[in-house]
């Protein structure tokens, strides 16, 4: 499996990433996203790398009956998720590097959490100015440094320790365009202007970091990346104890309450 198809999901995992950590996380980015981009009444709006549609499913609740929001995703497993939780949106399975859309054809293009992944980057960003409108915005989002975001650090940790160097390469992969300064030269190469990012942190919240560390290595990747080493007898009890004394401070009366650090951008075609 090459770096560009690490985040990937099978089956029921895509089932449980939208019932466990679409509302827990991805939710809060959706919303933020789509209101910092002003998604509005009559908007054309295409979701890049949509997953299960939340940030779809947001653009589509802002557009009314006079707009349209197409999410599209590599991934059929998500995009079937994505398909029963909204008959609204129009879901496409494509290449964010060769978008099956014509030239200007979108208001508005939205990319959460997900151009880290893009096997071509630049690529995908000129495809992405390609089908807006002249003067369309764009809205997407990367996760800021691993060091930024506390759980991923800590299971990143437990994964290599236990499991060995590199178990922990997809986690890590989410956070390769740590610095908003390289996002930001990336967008501004593609041709966008009126560049504009703001990191923000937001806080994510489960009943205990043993939940966390069973989402993520149920509801993500990491369950068919690393079922093998994880079935071996006491591995995942050894993951979860070292998880749970790293985020210990992050425990409160209420759960575990995690920052998690984002870098937001907004430009204009």
């Amino acid at each position: 499996m090459s770096k560009a198809e690490h985040w990937q999901l099978e089956g029921g995992e895509a089932e449980l990433y939208e019932r466990h950590l679409v509302s827990a996380i991805t939710a809060l980015w959706a919303a933020d996203l789509v209101a910092r981009v002003d998604v509005r009444d009559g908007d054309r709006v295409l979701d890049i790398a949509c997953g299960t549609g939340v940030v779809a499913r947001a653009a589509a609740e802002r557009v009314g009956s006079g707009g349209h929001v197409s999410g599209l995703d590599i991934n059929p497993a998500m995009l079937a998720v994505a398909r029963s939780e909204s008959a609204e949106v129009n879901f496409v399975q494509g290449s964010a590097v060769a978008l099956p859309f014509d030239d200007a054809s979108f208001d508005v293009v939205l990319c959460q959490l997900g151009l880290q992944f893009f096997p071509d980057r630049g690529k995908a960003l000129a495809q992405m100015r390609r089908v807006l409108v002249r003067g369309g915005r764009l809205g997407l989002s990367v996760y800021g440094p691993i060091e930024h975001n506390p759980g991923t650090m800590a299971l990143a940790q437990a994964l290599d320790h236990f499991l060995g160097t590199g178990a922990s390469q997809t986690k890590r992969s989410e956070h390769v365009l740590a610095y908003s300064t390289l996002v930001h030269k990336l967008v501004d190469e593609a041709g966008f202007r009126d560049v504009a990012i703001t990191t923000e942190t937001k806080h994510v919240r489960f009943t205990s970091a043993s939940e966390w560390v069973a989402i993520q290595l149920t509801a993500t990747p990491l369950a068919s990346l690393l079922a093998e080493q994880l079935a071996r007898r006491g591995t995942m009890e050894k993951i979860t104890a070292a998880v749970e004394e790293a985020l210990g401070t992050y425990e409160t009366g209420a759960g575990l309450e995690l920052p998690q650090e984002a870098h937001v951008l907004t430009a204009r075609a």
